[in-house]
């Protein structure tokens, strides 16, 4: 004879129900809040002008790298947040006001890819400080996003009347207009696991050289690539933008071996994939 179920057993059940479709739904939702962001033209920033003449300064923002870079014993360059004079917190923001008021729709490219890497790193710095001292840009949680964390989605400027975030710069202005792979090697995230904050600031003239610099030096540095024996293991950044990098772990491999020093080189020889991924969020800190 079958039990009766309780008369208010369906109820429940549609109740559980929509509990586990709601969880599956939120954890969904910070997966996708979670993943690296793919490139998104904003198209607002595609304008530019070939013929012009016109240069930005950014005298002072080479000033500040020099004067607060360090070295590491790993191979690391530091910032040294906790050392910045008031004056230079004040010279900074005056630095990032400047970028704010330029027009910049009316540079041409080459400057204006400059003026987006300068401003992303700039701004980086920036909140940092204004948040100092953290263990990590992951503890600066404000992004308007119940699920993200960090700073990279909130407006932290604004550039001919439109809000910009670093998520901006990034994935909808450098990304998908100049569509470079280098790119990952200029814009630091204040992280050990980052490529370091180029020695100067970037220009229209030296920007190409930085970038290549900034690739070899990463890539044959332990948080580019390791390769212990038969497995090796790459730097996040490889396959959280694996598009930009060819797109699988083969394109990743010959994007490696573009950039690697002979000895580095021979060992991913004949390699087309790798065992794992890793990237350390502390900060970049001294």
């Amino acid at each position: 004879m079958p039990i009766a179920q309780p008369a208010h057993a369906p109820n429940a059940y549609r109740i559980f129900t929509t509990i586990c479709v709601a969880l599956a739904v939120l954890v969904m939702t910070a997966a996708a809040a979670l993943a690296a962001p793919k490139p998104d033209l904003w198209a607002r920033w595609d304008k530019h002008d070939a013929a012009s003449t016109a240069r930005i300064d950014h005298t002072e923002w080479s000033r500040l790298i020099a004067a607060y870079g360090r070295s590491s014993e790993s191979g690391v360059k530091l910032f040294a947040y906790g050392s910045v004079t008031i004056a230079d917190r004040t010279a900074l923001e005056s630095y990032v006001t400047k970028l704010s008021a330029t027009p910049i729709s009316t540079f041409k490219r080459r400057e204006q890819f400059a003026y987006w890497a300068n401003f992303y790193n700039a701004l980086t710095v920036k909140v940092i400080l204004d948040h100092y001292p953290v263990a990590s840009i992951r503890d600066i949680d404000i992004t308007p996003s119940f699920f993200a964390d960090g700073p990279w989605g909130a407006k932290l400027a604004t550039v001919e009347g439109e809000e910009i975030s670093l998520d901006d710069i990034e994935h909808r202005i450098l990304r998908p207009i100049w569509k470079d792979p280098r790119i990952h090697y200029i814009v630091n995230c204040a992280s050990i696991g980052c490529p370091d904050i180029p020695p100067v600031a970037l220009t229209a003239d030296n920007a190409d050289k930085l970038m290549n610099d900034g690739a070899v030096a990463y890539v044959n540095h332990p948080r580019g690539v390791t390769v212990d024996g038969d497995r090796i293991v790459v730097s996040s950044i490889y396959a959280w933008f694996d598009e930009d990098f060819g797109g699988t772990e083969a394109g990743v491999l010959d994007h490696l071996r573009r950039y690697a020093k002979p000895e580095l080189a021979a060992k991913l020889t004949g390699r087309d994939s790798y065992n794992d991924d890793a990237y350390d969020w502390k900060l970049n800190g001294r």
